[in-house]
């Protein structure tokens, strides 16, 4: 039974210092500071700009379903009516489209141009290589064919060979 424990701890040890979980943990960590930045960046900017068409806070924006919406001013509660908010939806789609924009053009793109740069060189590299190997065989083959014209022979013969006689005797 102990061996069971310390294998499953072995296990989770091992599964614990594998580099994509320690990497997937380090970007949940700055995922979350970035989500931050983010949403004071809607609250504080993008919310008063939308705001300066109608009301200060983009989340304020709502309509009324059924019935006149009154809400007590001291807990911001809805008393009556069905209250749609549809500014707070507005908010956090705003949210998302920055996030993923500045994701995009600040992460993958620049990642993507990287991979692609990496992806040329190195096929360039393995160009110069392959290119290499053929101009060595052809090399060869101008050794082996300068070879046999020097001993007299056609080529295709094994050296010592008689010319005269044929491959099944």
């Amino acid at each position: 039974m102990c061996e069971k424990k310390v294998s499953l701890l072995e296990g989770f040890k091992a599964f614990l210092m594998r580099g994509n979980v320690i990497d997937l943990a380090v970007a949940v960590v700055i995922g979350a500071a970035f989500t931050q930045i983010v949403n004071s960046i809607v609250k504080g900017v993008i919310n008063p700009l939308v705001g300066s068409f109608g009301t200060k806070d983009l989340e304020s924006y709502s309509s009324c379903l059924k019935g006149p919406c009154i809400t007590d001013p001291k807990t911001g509660e809805a008393t009556e009516g069905i209250r749609i908010l549809w500014g707070s939806v507005l908010s956090a789609t705003l949210s998302f489209l920055i996030t993923a924009a500045v994701v995009y053009f600040l992460m993958v793109l620049p990642m993507a141009k990287y991979l692609a740069k990496r992806a040329a060189m190195q096929a360039a590299k393995e160009g110069v290589q392959e290119t290499l190997e053929v101009s060595e065989l052809e090399v060869l083959k101008e050794i082996r064919d300068a070879l046999v014209s020097q001993r007299g022979g056609p080529a295709g013969e094994a050296p010592g060979q008689d010319p005269g006689r044929g491959h099944d005797q």
